[in-house]
């Protein structure tokens, strides 16, 4: 073997793992947003996570990749660890398929002999369209979905090339007696699982050592029963990525790479028991026969089945075993709001982080309306939790201004750019509504301490200007939850009905003032609270702006969209005067 089949060797491999990378990338850009909401809702019994994990890992071609998910999912707590074991034994049966895929290079030795049809299935015959097809929809497509599916089939031509250019260079080993006397020594089972282990732990990934070890059985030099051990080995090394993604995770996201790790083992201890134990009392007629890449193929899909059926009935054992490998502190009281394994997958990073900000929106709203109702009866431990609940939505804006920014250094789609951009307006916009909840609540305490007593005219004021702020808050806080433009647009004539409020109330004061029906220290107090109720109605105003742009326009241009709303008739003006009507001083 020359300096030149070398160098033939890493040009195949490089080739061979930038296509991989490049396909696993676009595949999990376009599916991504929904493999979250699969992972997390289609896992109720073992089987159902079992066929997900597979179908999963068969669409992205990597195991490692989706387990890696998997630990994400359990660290941030969408996942049980129960739900995830499913999931894991079929990662690891769905990237079987891969192997098949890589399988097809093998074709082609005997191709005289091969009907037209099946020649046809060489990728030499059919990856020329595969590439031509992919690039035109890269450049000439202005739809992501469309793009993505560009990239999944040139990452797939590149692969392909990069399997025939590692066949090629090793094709000359065949006749070496140095390179089969260095497989002869694979012969002991242990010596196999170990080079198996070696070389998935190196190339990180178990499809891309499988592919590996599949150029080398074109040399002719590699047997059934020598490829046993070596492929045990690649599906045992291909566990140190996820191992390494679980460094600095919770308890069950360790657990969650420990139960991948384990189930490989033990499916390995199993197999090869089982095909030992046999060989006793066979004799393989296979067992000195050379193998080829669909040879491979078989006995590692054989493997992964055999390890599947053998384990699943037993997986609540998985479960137990990892938890006694990371036992549980009775200090611990972990919980991570976002993960950032999620954040090699954007389009589920993005769902992610969706999700929580959906959870502070909500929180935002309640604490409010919890403040305002301590302006009709106080509570001092109510007030208490307000305080604790406004820096837990403090939080929560770190934590997704944080996550958030260092998402948009990703490679992200179009539709996640502008959901990211969303989220970082309208986190604001929440934190400061919390802000005012504690406002509102020190008016209260205020109102409680000194024993202010308000006019009925005054308390009904202020009761038809919360009314007003909880109802603005539903629509708003509903509307982004739910992306609802519909619900967004009947925000603004109901901020307008706010503002009206304000200064209706400020008004009426005074005249109260001028009649010796109130004092200055009520003012005080009184437009403390209506000037922070205006104020969340403006922040709701903006949530609700900030949907409607990004949904109905692409874009974000909230003032412009403010001025088109205030200068328009017809709808707008209907619904103003239907809300002042309904909160009519």
């Amino acid at each position: 073997m020359s300096i030149f089949d070398i160098l033939t060797l890493v040009c195949g491999l490089s080739l061979f793992l930038y296509g991989m990378h490049v396909m696993g990338d676009a595949l999990k850009k376009s599916a991504g947003s929904k493999l979250k909401v699969f992972l997390s809702k289609m896992t109720s019994n073992p089987i159902k996570g079992f066929l997900l994990g597979s179908i999963v890992t068969a669409v992205i071609q990597s195991s490692s990749a989706t387990t890696v998910m998997v630990v994400g999912f359990v660290n941030s707590e969408a996942m049980t660890l129960t739900q995830a074991v499913g999931v894991i034994i079929g990662a690891n049966v769905g990237t079987a398929v891969t192997a098949w895929i890589t399988g097809l290079s093998g074709i082609g030795n005997g191709a005289d002999e091969l009907s037209t049809a099946l020649n046809f299935l060489k990728p030499s015959a059919w990856m020329p369209i595969l590439a031509f097809i992919g690039i035109a929809l890269l450049m000439f497509s202005k739809k992501d979905v469309k793009k993505n599916i560009g990239v999944v089939l040139l990452g797939f031509a590149v692969l392909m090339i990069g399997m025939d250019y590692m066949s090629s260079s090793v094709s000359g080993l065949e006749s070496s007696p140095s390179f089969r006397s260095i497989l002869t020594m694979f012969e002991n089972p242990l010596l196999g699982v170990l080079s198996g282990t070696l070389l998935s732990a190196i190339v990180q990934s178990s499809s891309a050592s499988v592919g590996i070890f599949q150029s080398l059985t074109t040399t002719g030099a590699v047997t059934y029963g020598t490829a046993f051990p070596i492929i045990m080995g690649l599906n045992i090394g291909a566990c140190v990525p996820v191992l390494l993604s679980s460094i600095g995770s919770t308890k069950n996201g360790k657990r969650a790479a420990m139960i991948y790790l384990y189930f490989n083992i033990i499916g390995a201890a199993v197999f090869m028991g089982g095909y030992y134990l046999l060989d006793i009392f066979i004799d393989y007629p296979f067992a000195g026969a050379k193998i080829g890449t669909i040879g491979v193929a078989v006995v590692h899909s054989i493997f992964k089945l055999v390890s599947a059926l053998a384990i699943l009935p037993f997986y609540k054992s998985l479960e137990t075993l990892a938890k006694l490998t990371i036992r549980e502190k009775k200090t611990d009281a972990e919980k991570t709001l976002l993960d950032e394994r999620l954040l090699t997958t954007p389009s589920i990073a993005v769902e992610q982080a969706g999700i929580v900000a959906k959870d502070m929106a909500i929180l935002s709203r309640d604490v409010l309306k919890r403040s305002l109702k301590l302006l009709e009866k106080y509570d001092e431990q109510e007030a208490h939790e307000i305080d604790v609940y406004e820096s837990v939505v403090d939080k929560y804006e770190d934590a997704l201004g944080t996550y958030l920014v260092k998402l948009s250094s990703r490679s992200v789609s179009e539709s996640d750019s502008r959901e990211v951009t969303k989220i970082l307006h309208v986190i604001g916009d929440l934190e400061r509504i919390s802000d005012h909840a504690v406002n509102i609540s020190r008016s209260a305490a205020e109102i409680n301490e000194k024993q202010v007593h308000f006019s009925e005219e005054a308390l009904h004021e202020m009761h038809v200007l919360a009314s007003a702020i909880n109802e603005i808050l539903d629509i708003a806080i509903n509307a982004f939850v739910s992306n609802d433009v519909e619900a967004a647009s009947l925000v603004e004539p109901l901020e307008q009905t706010v503002d009206y409020l304000k200064n209706q109330i400020k008004l009426n004061h005074i005249l109260r003032l001028q009649k010796n029906e109130c004092s200055m220290e009520h003012g005080f107090v009184l437009s403390d609270i209506i000037t922070n109720c205006e104020r969340v109605a403006d922040h709701c105003s903006n949530i609700a702006g900030c949907v409607i742009e990004i949904m109905r326009y692409d874009a974000l241009d909230v003032h412009k969209y403010l001025e088109e709303v205030k200068t328009s008739h017809g709808e707008f003006e209907e619904k103003y005067k239907e809300y002042r009507r309904k909160y009519a001083l």
